[in-house]
């Protein structure tokens, strides 16, 4: 009999036991669905990797730089800062022409889209350094065609006699292994004495980013600079 009643109470405690911790159970079955759907997820801003096609791409944004080109300009600015150092005489009340930078190895008569150029960049630092400039290629009219508007000329026929400048800016060019050097400096009219001087150089890359634009025939052909 009391065997009978032990087999009797075993099944029922049993059953007790599970209805008492139902919250167990079926936390113990959600951790296990849980686990079996879980996936990683990066906190933001930690990360610089994105997947793609179940691919790793490094993301660098962050390390993106905007890549510059100096000009010719750049160069004459340090060439011009150079020679503020030294610079005697000249000042403010100083009017100063600026004429074309020639190659020390050819013919003083002969320019280049390249000393020109330089000549042009110098024209901007000294009026930027308060300096008088004087643009003696400038006419005492005003020139209209059908192509254009034009006040500067080439020609001296037609420009003044009288020029109101007693010191220029001149210098001079040397090819050099990967670019040219420049040799400037500011001479007295009168006197021919130097009251100022710089050197500088131009890298090769830079001379040959600048070009020459010709017409013939209505057909625009561009000369590499010298």
């Amino acid at each position: 009999m009391k065997r009978l009643i032990l087999t009797l109470c075993l099944p029922l405690g049993f059953g007790c036991a599970q209805m008492m911790e139902p919250g167990k159970t079926a936390q113990t079955d959600n951790s296990a669905q849980l686990e079996g759907d879980q996936r990683m997820v990066a906190a933001p801003g930690q990360n610089n990797t994105f997947y793609q096609n179940n691919i790793p791409v490094m993301n660098d944004s962050s390390q993106v730089t905007v890549p510059t080109r100096k000009n010719i300009n750049h160069y004459v600015r340090g060439i011009m800062q150079d020679m503020a150092e030294n610079l005697q005489y000249v000042n403010t009340k100083t009017p100063l022409a600026v004429s074309s930078f020639i190659f020390l190895d050819d013919d003083y008569n002969d320019g280049t889209l390249l000393g020109n150029q330089i000549a042009e960049s110098f024209m901007h630092e000294l009026h930027s350094f308060g300096v008088p400039v004087i643009d003696f290629k400038t006419t005492d009219y005003m020139r209209v065609t059908p192509s254009g508007d034009f006040v500067f000329s080439r020609d001296y026929l037609e420009l003044s006699q009288d020029q109101n400048f007693n010191y220029v800016l001149a210098g001079t060019m040397v090819n050099h292994q990967g670019g040219v050097l420049v040799n400037a400096r500011i001479i007295g009219l009168a006197s021919k004495a130097v009251v100022g001087s710089a050197q500088g150089f131009i890298p090769q890359s830079v001379v040959d980013a600048l070009d020459s634009s010709y017409r013939t025939d209505g057909v625009m052909l561009k000369q590499a600079s010298k």
